[in-house]
């Protein structure tokens, strides 16, 4: 077995409680852990990316105990593909909180570890109760994440925050218990492998469980009508936070990228593509009112909020496609936007830092470093709207290009595009009213502190560099990852590193 398919998740979960232990009152000493763990792990994460790219998906085993009874972990392409995004996001992202923000609280750091801990184990995880543990995990240490640094404003949308993924993951243990009644394993292969043999007086059970499990990744990605809970919680976490967020709602899109291909995929008789008939319209909804909400949005971070929201119905309507093709696009228009929408929120962040805190979409006062972020702000709105040459362009491009033979074509290209103009105009407003207006500052106004970090412009101008790379290196990247795609499709590689080497079911 590949020893280091663990190290994700072992890394995260050593350093947390030594940061904790060690490191609470020396936040110098936090920050050199924190940093180094991060570097660590893109390091692991690159090396992993390595190893899935040259051999099929790779089964960890814990304690040594065969599948489907014990637990698994299991590295492809597209789970090593995710673990490098996060690592990257982690790292420059970091930076940014190491300007000051980690010492408005305490535990960041170790909660930022935990919360890696969480992600990096939802995407290796092999089956589901393990992955409703490791969503648990990532929950937890978000919701000290979402109101670290205090505030009334953020205490309401994290106790918002916390009922929502209360209710998400009861709905989660009720959907496994459904499935399981009727499959009698959780594990991912092994649910593959039994899906077809299913009694046809028990298909309503595996599919209603199948629909529920829907339902929660969907909450999980800020689908509509299951999106309502996003604006408010990103929209009042701090900047680093609501960043590192970013990959969340790509964690409820990747549950819906491994489960749904893998167990109920061409292969499972007549529970083939059960969730395309409910993904492609929630998909398109979600896009058209994520802009208008953009249109619409009076904060800058709430602008980028709905932009998010947006994105995943961009995303979630390339999934729903279930092709190759198709999926190849998503996974090129998943990266864009996680790296897109950090950027934006971290933009917001500095802008409403340098305001005197505040990130209203009004006329204000002339404020320090205005030409640099408003240039910043100018290519990561490109790179969001999809607007060339940037990646987000090609990614959606990509996207229209796979829905060309798809019956609802007309109407897919159609909501594109259109909320792609709506993307335009918001952010063209937001861009023209917060660097090219000024107004008087007014009597009672106190003027923001000097910024004196340079560490927050360093990582803006890292994850924009990253957007430039994706643009650059389209060609060959939108060629591996078509591949990885193809392997999505194959479930059979998956089912047989798992089972197969563990010698399957007795």
């Amino acid at each position: 077995m590949n020893h280091l398919i663990i190290l994700p998740i072992m890394l995260p979960a050593l350093i947390a409680p030594i940061l904790v232990m060690a490191a609470r009152h020396d936040l110098v000493l936090a920050r050199v852990l924190s940093v180094a763990a991060a570097v660590l792990m893109l390091v692991l994460a690159v090396m992993l990316l390595v190893s899935a790219s040259g051999q099929p998906p790779q089964m960890y085993a814990l304690g040594d105990w065969p599948a489907p009874f014990g637990i698994v972990l299991v590295l492809d392409r597209l789970s090593a593909l995710m673990l490098v995004l996060t690592a990257l996001l982690s790292l420059a992202v970091l930076i940014y909180a190491l300007g000051g923000w980690d010492g408005r609280g305490r535990h960041f750091h170790a909660l930022w570890q935990f919360q890696l801990m969480g992600i990096n184990g939802a995407f290796l995880t092999g089956d589901f109760f393990n992955l409703f543990v490791f969503f648990e995990v990532l929950l937890i240490a978000s919701y000290g994440l979402m109101v670290h640094g205090g505030g009334a404003a953020r205490m309401r949308a994290g106790v918002q925050y916390v009922v929502v993924n209360l209710v998400g993951s009861s709905l989660f243990l009720i959907a496994v218990g459904m499935i399981y009644s009727v499959t009698g394993t959780l594990n991912m292969a092994d649910l593959a492998a039994r899906v077809p043999e299913v009694a046809d007086a028990d298909r309503a059970i595996l599919h209603t469980g199948a629909l529920l499990l829907l339902m929660v990744f969907g909450i999980k990605a800020a689908l509509v009508p299951l999106h309502f809970w996003l604006p408010g919680t990103y929209g009042h976490a701090s900047a680093p936070v609501a960043a590192l967020f970013a990959i969340m709602t790509k964690v409820g899109a990747y549950s819906i990228i491994r489960l749904f291909p893998l167990a109920f995929g061409a292969g499972a008789g007549i529970s083939a593509d059960l969730a395309a008939p409910w993904l492609l319209p929630a998909a398109l909804i979600s896009l058209a009112l994520g802009m208008v909400g953009v249109l619409a949005a009076r904060q800058l971070t709430q602008l980028v909020s709905f932009a998010v929201i947006g994105s995943m119905g961009t995303l979630l309507t390339a999934v729903a496609l279930s092709s190759p093709q198709s999926m190849g696009a998503a996974l090129y228009y998943l990266l864009h936007s996680t790296l897109a929408a950090a950027v934006l929120f971290l933009i917001a962040g500095e802008v409403g830092a340098r305001r005197g805190g505040a990130d209203r979409l009004a006329p204000g006062p002339v404020f320090g470093g205005r030409g640099l972020l408003s240039g910043f702000f100018f290519v990561a709105a490109i790179a969001m709207c999809g607007m060339p040459p940037l990646s987000g362009f090609v990614g959606k491009l990509l996207i229209l290009d796979s829905a060309r033979g798809a019956a609802n074509a007309v109407l897919i290209w159609s909501v594109v595009l259109g909320s792609s103009l709506l993307c335009i105009i918001g952010f063209s407003r937001a861009g023209s009213t917060l660097f090219w207006k000024t107004a008087a500052a007014g009597k009672d106004e106190i003027a923001p502190p000097p910024r004196t970090s340079v560490l927050p412009l360093v990582s803006i101008g890292s994850l924009l560099a990253a957007l430039l790379v994706l643009t650059a290196l389209a060609g060959p990247l939108t060629g591996w990852l078509d591949v990885t795609a193809a392997q999505i499709y194959q479930p059979e590689q998956y089912v047989d590193a798992v089972l197969g080497e563990a010698g399957g079911r007795e």
